[in-house]
């Protein structure tokens, strides 16, 4: 009986779950992985700041989805099969146990990336794959026996199976293009955004737990999310920023980083019961500067700059507050909008949209529909989340589903 071989080219989170899953199913194949840097394993190690956020604790298949500005419907049917469930369980069989923060993202106990890395690699070594790392591969063809993977050192190594978990590296897309792929052209994803207003940014290091914003790149588009906002010696950044950046990946890109963000500064008060709680304060405390006594839950720095923002002198009291005065305070803290002018990177963990278009790959295998053999997961496929391990779920998953059908 001849020996399946199956190459899986990448040695991130897809790379090495795909190749342990085909060595699991099928003891018999020869699993060989290639990385080309010399550290395999390198986003898992910096993601979550050095703790790893493995996944996410939303065990529903139709609740997991809404979280894939790309994807999300493609990934549906794939979560029935293996969700964020199956990847607790999968970690903890192999002596890593995760643990859920306040906001859902899993962590391992450990809060190192490392604690992740190593069970990987050990994992894969105990299947018996063969890791080769500093090893680049330049282009694939098809053969006879199947597929010819051409290494920058001029070796050809033969298989019949070949999965492509490249990331959003160049050469993954062009070996995919090449291979018969369209490929959705990658921009940046989940950033953080440039405002260039200089007392803003004295500011930094502000943070407030949950704003409204809602972002304007023309007449036509219109995009919000919630979340928690910090701001940062450059503009803005925090979770919702980063979302509302991945749901706004494409039409920002388009418009070069240019566009206005609207901040609702209390999202819990609407218009009518921001000014009522206003007018109890200018009531009851008239005599008081209305910088030293906020009367609204916010940072005093950042109620300081918004008066600023409203044309209200720091040493006005609360009494001597007109109408029309308190309606451009109102607009401020409900309304205030600020110019994006660029945009910056999220730490070390960018992602992209873009990839290998969905509709060539069948999901339920992540095989290629162009060539038969050739296997996708992870970033390579136009595939992206927000921030709070479902970038790495869809990598579990995709890697997972891949590794099973190459093996069987």
């Amino acid at each position: 009986m001849q020996t399946e071989k199956i190459i899986v080219v990448g040695g991130g989170a897809a790379g090495f779950f795909g190749a342990i899953a085909a060595a699991n199913v099928n003891p018999y194949a020869q699993v060989t992985l290639l990385e080309a840097s010399r550290k395999p394993l390198a986003k898992v190690l910096i993601s979550g700041g050095g703790r790893c956020n493995v996944t996410n604790a939303c065990f529903e298949p139709a609740l997991l989805v809404q979280n894939y500005p790309r994807g999300g419907k493609a990934l549906r049917g794939a979560f029935t099969r293996f969700q964020a469930k199956d990847t607790i369980a999968w970690f903890k069989k192999h002596g890593v146990k995760l643990k859920t923060e306040a906001d859902g993202r899993m962590f391992p106990v450990t809060d190192s990336s490392q604690t992740i890395a190593d069970c990987l690699l050990d994992t894969a070594r105990t299947m018996g794959v063969n890791i080769r790392i500093g090893t680049p591969v330049v282009s694939v063809k098809p053969t006879d026996s199947k597929f010819a993977v051409v290494l920058k050192s001029g070796e050809i190594l033969e298989c019949s199976r070949l999965l492509l978990a490249t990331g959003s590296n160049p050469i993954g897309y062009k070996i995919a293009q090449d291979l018969g792929h369209k490929i959705e052209p990658p921009v940046p994803s989940l950033f953080t955004f440039n405002v260039p207003e200089p007392n803003l940014r004295k500011l930094a290091g502000v943070s407030v737990n949950t704003v409204n914003l809602r972002l304007s790149v023309s007449d036509k588009t219109k995009l919000e999310q919630m979340g928690p906002l910090l701001i940062t010696h450059w503009g803005m950044s925090g979770p919702g920023v980063l979302k509302l950046s991945a749901w706004g990946a494409r039409i920002l890109h388009d418009s070069n980083y240019q566009a206005t963000l609207q901040v609702n500064w209390l999202p819990d008060l609407n218009q009518e019961q921001l000014r009522q709680q206003l007018l109890t304060v200018k009531h009851e405390s008239g005599k008081r500067a209305i910088a030293l006594h906020r009367g609204v839950n916010l940072p005093h720095r950042l109620w300081q700059y918004l008066l600023e923002r409203a044309e209200i002198a720091p040493d006005t009291r609360w009494a001597e507050v007109s109408k029309k005065t308190l309606n451009r305070l109102i607009q401020e803290l409900s309304q205030g909008e600020y110019l994006i002018q660029g945009k910056g990177v999220f730490k070390d963990e960018f992602v992209t949209c873009g990839g290998v278009n969905l509709r060539q790959v069948n999901f339920k295998t992540m095989e290629s529909r162009v060539i038969p053999g050739i296997y996708f997961a992870g970033e390579i496929l136009n595939i992206d989340g927000i921030t709070g391990g479902f970038n790495f779920q869809s990598a579990w998953t995709t890697g997972y589903l891949a590794g099973l059908a190459m093996g069987e």
